[in-house]
């Protein structure tokens, strides 16, 4: 095991892989920018170091300045958390080349998986089942409209490179195709430098389900169950729950195997995230959950999975990275109960949920409930980053338990 580690993030997510390093022993190196000096996790890590100015642009996304940061701190390995640098495969060559431990996936892996249409052939040819729809090279708006006729409306354009619900549009009817196709194409050039598009059945009464992988270099990978993402707001998850609610046995077996599958077919280590979009016009069925996207990190809602298994993933994050053996067998990990998690977003419901700024005077969150924070009373929400401020984790016996004891801790903050 490496003997400290440098996140190269901030907010709830460097705290919390802190906290499991310092459980571990090992020596924590946090990064900030001059907005975030003052900052919980710069005041959590043992040695911190400034990177640049407040914009993110300038500072946690500059990979060099992150690498020099460890290597300055004598960090040995870097954590990259979820967002800024953590699914970049040229960051993630960087820091191998500097001679530092990586903690996420191969580079090969996180290629194979960055642009949604590659990552979906891919997956159709490992016998994963994808969304019916277009993948073609073919992207004159001739093509599109005569594809998008023979799928069937309702649609979905997605850009190739999108994420977020960024570059994607819903469209009900031949005559509103070219348009939608247009608006999105503006979007994804502008937001990810590539106007690329695929086309999807458009599911009407969607789930958004989602499996924890896991591997190793030993060439083990097992899954820890699946997550329920469904709920959300502009496309962007707000409450996540473990295990999904209605999901059967043979249901689960099917869309944990994809997974796997999925996560074989890329020769993945470390922590990774599968999602499936499921018609659950008949309830959850096996065979009619498709292959979505992976996500080649941790994510924000993996405090859930860590609640119904009784397993720490970033200690598991850590040892893989470090050359060890996956902890557990697929038969050793267990599904206990339910959890749900609530995002905390600093917005402010009178200004249509914009991002509020300023300083907590006043911040209390409930003590009932496991919270994941990345503020203290007296810290301030500033305007550079992601209004999220907390995540609130209730475990049950049961989902009604679980949702009971969360909306009890809701109505506990302030």
């Amino acid at each position: 095991m490496f003997r400290s580690v440098l996140v190269a993030n901030r907010g709830e997510i460097a705290r919390r892989v802190f906290a499991t390093a310092r459980s571990l022993g090992i020596e924590t190196v946090a990064v900030f920018s001059e907005a975030d000096k003052d900052a919980a996790h710069v005041r959590d890590a043992d040695k911190a170091v400034m990177i640049g100015p407040a914009a993110a642009r300038d500072s946690y996304l500059k990979g060099d300045r992150v690498i020099a940061a460890a290597k300055a701190a004598g960090a040995e390995a870097i954590h990259p958390g979820y967002g800024f640098l953590s699914e970049n495969a040229e960051f993630a060559e960087a820091v191998m080349a500097a001679g530092l431990t990586w903690i996420g996936p191969p580079p090969s892996a996180i290629r194979a998986m960055g642009l949604k249409d590659a990552a979906k052939s891919l997956m159709a040819k490992a016998g994963v089942p994808v969304t019916p729809g277009y993948l073609g090279e073919d992207q004159s708006a001739k093509t599109l409209a005569k594809e998008a006729a023979r799928i069937g409306f309702p649609v979905l354009i997605k850009a190739v490179a999108g994420g977020g619900g960024k570059g994607m549009r819903l469209v009900e009817s031949a005559a509103d195709f070219d348009a939608a196709l247009a608006s999105c194409q503006r979007e994804a050039a502008a937001s990810f430098g590539d106007d690329r598009v695929l086309l999807e059945t458009y599911v009407t009464r969607p789930r958004h389900i989602e499996v924890q992988v896991f591997g190793d270099r030993h060439g083990n990978v097992v899954h820890l169950y699946e997550r329920d993402c469904s709920l959300q707001r502009r496309h962007q998850k707000v409450i996540e729950e473990a295990p999904a609610p209605g999901m059967s046995e043979h249901a689960r077996a099917a869309v944990t195997d994809a997974a796997v599958k999925a996560a074989k077919a890329v020769g993945y280590v470390g922590a990774g995230t599968v999602e499936f979009i499921a018609d659950a016009s008949q309830g959850l069925r096996g065979d009619r959950i498709w292959f979505m996207e992976m996500n080649t990190r941790l994510q924000v809602e993996h405090p859930v999975t860590e609640m119904v298994t009784g397993q720490d993933l970033v200690e598991w994050q850590f040892r893989v990275a470090a050359g060890e053996p996956l902890p557990l067998r697929q038969d050793q990990i267990e599904l206990r109960g339910h959890a749900v998690e609530a995002r905390l977003y600093a917005e402010n419901p009178a200004t249509g949920f914009l991002p509020s700024i300023g300083r907590l005077d006043s911040f209390s969150l409930p003590t009932s409930v496991r919270v994941d924070t990345g503020v203290d009373e007296g810290d301030s929400i500033t305007p550079f980053y992601d209004p999220m401020i907390a995540k609130l984790i209730a475990h049950g016996d049961d989902r009604d338990q679980a949702v009971a004891a969360l909306a009890e801790a809701c109505g506990e903050v302030e």
